[in-house]
């Protein structure tokens, strides 16, 4: 799902910006994330491999990278500012509303009726995204020991 080190540090050469120490840690651990990360999770991932980058400096790259079209924002109800890569294959999301997760789909049928709405309204889609807030279907009983819920 994200782009490798390369595609990003490639981007960032493409658009002339310099590719220092803690930038390149930054990328590399977006480039390896699987999730969608908010900038405190992406500087407590970044400490984890050099303690020295400070959150400001991590605020400041990822508004950089947004700003050059490197990487795209997400805000989700949470409100939290989450980061991907940009120019990715389009996708959708789904997010459960109990754990904050990102779930990234793409579905080819979703598309076809979005298209088929905006044409019956005399439209033709220019942009869009779609995020779809779930909850598990079955509810996660928490046990206390090994006794059976009661009845």
């Amino acid at each position: 799902m994200m782009q490798s080190k390369k595609d990003i540090a490639t981007l960032c050469k493409e658009n002339g910006l310099r590719l220092t120490g803690p930038r390149r840690v930054i990328m590399k651990v977006l480039s390896e994330a699987t999730d969608h990360p908010d900038v405190v999770e992406l500087h407590r991932r970044v400490n984890a491999i050099d303690r020295g980058i400070a959150i400001a400096t991590v605020y400041r790259t990822v508004s950089l990278l947004q700003e050059k079209g490197v990487l795209e924002c997400h805000t989700f109800a949470d409100g939290r500012a989450r980061y991907e890569p940009a120019h990715q294959e389009h996708h959708d999301h789904l997010i459960d509303v109990e754990t904050g997760d990102v779930i990234e789909f793409r579905s080819d049928e979703i598309e076809r009726l979005q298209e088929e709405i905006a044409r019956k309204h005399g439209f033709s889609i220019v942009s869009h995204k779609l995020e779809i807030y779930v909850k598990p279907l079955k509810a996660k009983v928490q046990r206390r020991g090994n006794r059976p819920p009661a009845k």
